[in-house]
């Protein structure tokens, strides 16, 4: 099963009430007309893509370890995840994927990444709660999200629906804005230039981990040619 085949079972247990949390067709009105809206506006399309310079960056790990794409880069590819947070679960089934490919990753002499606006002990969270390999980074008012592209502002009503949830991202984020970044993956070769570039306003939809393979097989190529 793939990681989205996996993804399209939990919406649709949550969205027919057959999970602990049985939304209101009104909250799903709200939910749906969200993810519309964002979708519609487009900001997907002026994100980093590939061919493009990755912005550089350096963030703190949950233990609070400075972690630098350059440093990062000197050893091999990059493969970076963005991620909403630990209340997600979504980018929890995500993250799991991940760690299920990490053996495939490296063995391709790569390094991965995942980078969320949330704080240090939530991130701390997220890693045990899905028992992961590969460091969460702090992204300190979803800046670096922002460099990519992918941050943007929820609207009132989506906010007000996610204070009825308790998702309190303020106090999550440490951040007054309620922002969030567009769940996005890239792939950084040599140089820094984007190989592989998966943004997608729909927090849903997921690309499979096995597509990064081809992808890191291709740089390992041209790195010994």
């Amino acid at each position: 099963m793939t990681l989205q085949d996996r993804l399209d079972a939990f919406k649709a247990d949550f969205e027919n009430g057959k999970l602990s949390m049985k939304p209101t067709p009104q909250v799903l009105d709200v939910m749906h007309r969200a993810t519309a809206e964002l979708v519609s506006s487009g900001q997907a399309l002026n994100a980093k893509k590939a061919g493009d310079k990755a912005p550089e960056f350096t963030l703190k790990d949950p233990e609070g370890i400075p972690v630098s794409s350059a440093a990062l880069l000197e050893k091999g590819p990059l493969v970076i995840s963005f991620y909403r947070g630990v209340w997600c679960p979504y980018c929890n089934m995500d993250l799991q994927a991940l760690q299920a490919a990490v053996p495939d990753i490296e063995a391709r002499g790569a390094k991965l990444v995942a980078i969320s606006p949330q704080t240090a002990p939530n991130s701390r969270k997220s890693q045990r709660d899905n028992k992961l390999t590969f460091p969460i980074l702090s992204d300190d008012k979803s800046r670096v999200a922002a460099a990519f592209g992918l941050r943007f502002s929820l609207p009132d009503y989506l906010v007000e629906l996610y204070k009825g949830f308790k998702n309190d991202l303020p106090a999550i984020n440490d951040d007054p804005a309620w922002v969030l970044p567009m769940p996005a993956r890239f792939v950084i070769g040599s140089g820094g230039i984007i190989a592989y570039a998966e943004v997608n306003p729909d927090y849903t939809q997921r690309p499979d981990p096995s597509e990064l393979l081809p992808v890191l097989d291709r740089l390992r190529a041209k790195a010994t040619a």
